[in-house]
């Protein structure tokens, strides 16, 4: 599959064509900067998936030539992931299907509220078929990836800090994307740390 998936987005049925409002469950960026108009926000939960650093980005946060990492959802029946559900109109997806346009479907998945209410929400997610697709890895490989790419968004890091942040602000725990900022702390720490010399050797 191509990693431009605008057109595939668009050709879908999702969005009803009265304008009547749909939920959009965010995971990664869409948490800590929306971008957009919306009506409502509440945290939510998809059941059966989980938040992993596996997909690349060509267009944000990386390049062509040094793809940064970014989130996708990845299927485990075990798991569960909680982000942001937002109710927006219809219209806000001819920006985000640009946004997400680097090898993300829009597909339809099941939201839970924490009052116990369900609804179906629309949510991007980037599977290995396409182009884009980088792989399980380590989570000390990802947060060195992380710590060497920039795109047009900015660094790869900011990302990634963003996220964690975010997700501690809402009291989320999320082994996976913590344990990637604890290593890319001390990478980026020692990067920033001065050169020691003895004062005692000329």
């Amino acid at each position: 599959m191509s990693a431009n998936t605008i057109s595939l987005n668009r050709k879908t049925d999702q969005l009803p064509d009265d304008g009547r409002p749909v939920w959009l469950f965010g995971y990664g960026s869409l948490i800590y900067k929306a971008g957009f108009d919306y009506i409502e926000t509440r945290q939510a939960v998809v059941q059966g998936w989980k938040r992993r650093f596996w997909q690349g980005s060509h267009d944000h946060r990386g390049t062509p030539a040094n793809p940064g990492r970014v989130a996708t959802l990845i299927a485990d029946a075990e798991a569960r992931c909680t982000g942001l559900a937002y109710q927006v109109t219809p219209d806000v997806f001819e920006q985000l299907d640009v946004r997400e346009k680097n090898g993300y479907l829009r597909l339809v998945r099941r939201l839970m509220f924490d009052d116990g209410a369900e609804v179906d929400g629309l949510v991007y997610i980037a599977t290995e078929d396409n182009a884009a697709w980088l792989g399980p890895a380590p989570e000390a490989a990802i947060a060195r990836h992380v710590a060497s790419s920039e795109g047009p968004s900015g660094p790869n890091s900011e990302y990634l800090l963003e996220l964690a942040n975010a997700l501690r602000i809402m009291d989320v725990d999320d082994p996976h994307v913590f344990a990637i900022e604890h290593h890319l702390r001390v990478l980026l720490e020692a990067d920033h740390k001065p050169n020691y010399i003895d004062p005692g050797i000329s």
